[in-house]
């Protein structure tokens, strides 16, 4: 993976996205590995929830 995979997630990085086992940034650079694709499908969600909340408050201030 490339350094540029350890660094923060950026607004411009979501929604993250699967692909068998990897979650994976917009541009299709991996950001983390699952033990499953079940489990990846479950993080990536969440994360975007977090995001798509962040988001949200950012708008609403």
């Amino acid at each position: 993976m490339s350094s540029d995979s350890k660094s923060p997630l950026k607004p411009d990085d979501f929604p993250v996205d699967v692909e068998g086992q990897k979650i994976t940034k917009q541009d299709g650079i991996p950001i983390a590995d699952a033990e499953n694709p079940a489990l990846a499908v479950e993080i990536a969600d969440r994360l975007n929830e977090v995001e798509a909340s962040r988001e949200e408050d950012r708008w609403s201030a």
